[in-house]
């Protein structure tokens, strides 16, 4: 028996209705010029609550013996319809894509999206800027270096006690992971002759434990003046200009003694708190200061080791971390936060 003679009146009534639907899909498809055209006609006929769905949504409700041509023709419509639509769409992009690039030369540009300064970047530059002022010249050193200029030379050998405060990342016997920028002091003093006025910037490593207030990697400023007479007074006049300056208010300044292996005297430097103006506040825990810095008188055995004459010169020298000023200058209380490149956080700045 042929299919014809299988063929049911029921069959040839869903044939002529599922003909109709596609043959006004394919006039909708030759009308449609782009993507989007193309599946706004797939989904009126495929999706959900398209034509087809809402014709396949008949059959539970027609007699049981026109079910099945009712089913075979709906699903052979779905077929056609798929392909067609797919044809459409992949003709449809292929002309977009052979289509001449026509250009207005009239029309305004597509603003390009503007980058942000690191907020570590823009507070060394800060710094930079404030010390150029004041005479000091900005150099630069190794960040792997030998170990006698990262602590022989700074009056810490190596038995010294004090080493155990600098964890150092050892890349052999003698080669380190810089620990501070004060080596790069060290190496200019073997090259220059006094008068000489130097800022140091630059990335330190030193293996700490990780959290809120602290990294394996940070920056440091290195300050060094020397020359014939220069004492603490100069000092504390440098630096008071300098926060000053960098906060943009006046502060005032207290030098507590402490020890640091290449200065003596040494201090930690305090400011009063550049958040609340000295009255107290959770950034400086209700004291009303803030330590900043160390600082203090360049120890004789350190202008030993570069040759320079003790008896002639003097000097200061200063350590400020960058990411502890600029967490302060912008209110952020996690170290972390600069090293995560969230764009979140670096549009702010």
């Amino acid at each position: 028996m042929n299919d014809e003679a299988e063929k049911t009146p029921a069959d040839a009534q869903w044939a002529r209705t599922c003909e109709k639907m596609l043959e006004a899909a394919q006039r909708r498809l030759r009308e449609a010029t782009t993507t989007q055209e193309v599946d706004r006609v797939r989904v009126e006929y495929l999706g959900r609550k398209g034509a087809l769905a809402k014709q396949i949504g008949r059959i539970p409700r027609l007699p049981q013996e026109e079910r099945p041509a009712a089913g075979r023709a709906l699903n052979e419509l779905k077929r056609k319809l798929t392909k067609l639509t797919g044809a459409a769409a992949s003709a449809v992009s292929r002309e977009a894509e052979e289509a001449p690039i026509r250009l207005d030369p009239t029309l305004p540009p597509q603003p390009l999206p503007h980058g942000h300064i690191h907020p570590i970047s823009r507070t060394i530059e800060d710094m930079v800027d404030i010390f150029r002022t004041l005479g000091f010249e900005v150099v630069e050193g190794p960040e792997v270096e030998l170990d006698w200029y990262n602590f022989e030379a700074l009056n810490m050998p190596a038995d010294h006690p004090s080493r155990e405060d600098f964890h150092t990342f050892f890349l052999s016997d003698n080669v380190v992971l810089r620990s501070h920028t004060s080596p790069a002091q060290v190496r200019t003093m073997q090259q220059r002759q006094p008068p000489l006025r130097i800022i140091v910037p630059g990335r330190v490593f030193r293996p700490d434990t990780e959290d809120a207030r602290h990294f394996s990697m940070f920056h440091q400023v290195e300050g060094l003046m020397v020359g014939e007479g220069v004492g603490f007074g100069d000092l504390k006049a440098v630096l008071h200009i300098f926060l000053r300056q960098f906060f943009r208010q006046d502060v005032a300044l207290r030098f507590e003694p402490d020890f640091f292996p290449f200065t003596e005297p040494s201090a930690q430097v305090h400011c009063t708190c550049a958040i609340c103006g000295g009255k107290g506040c959770r950034t400086c825990s209700y004291t009303g200061w803030l330590e900043l810095l160390g600082a203090g008188m360049v120890d004789p055995n350190v202008f030993e080791a570069v040759g320079y004459d003790t008896e002639r010169y003097t000097g200061f020298a200063f350590g400020v971390g960058m990411e502890r000023v600029a967490m302060l200058r912008y209110g952020i209380d996690d170290i972390r936060l600069f090293l995560e490149n969230d764009l979140r956080f670096l549009k702010q700045f």
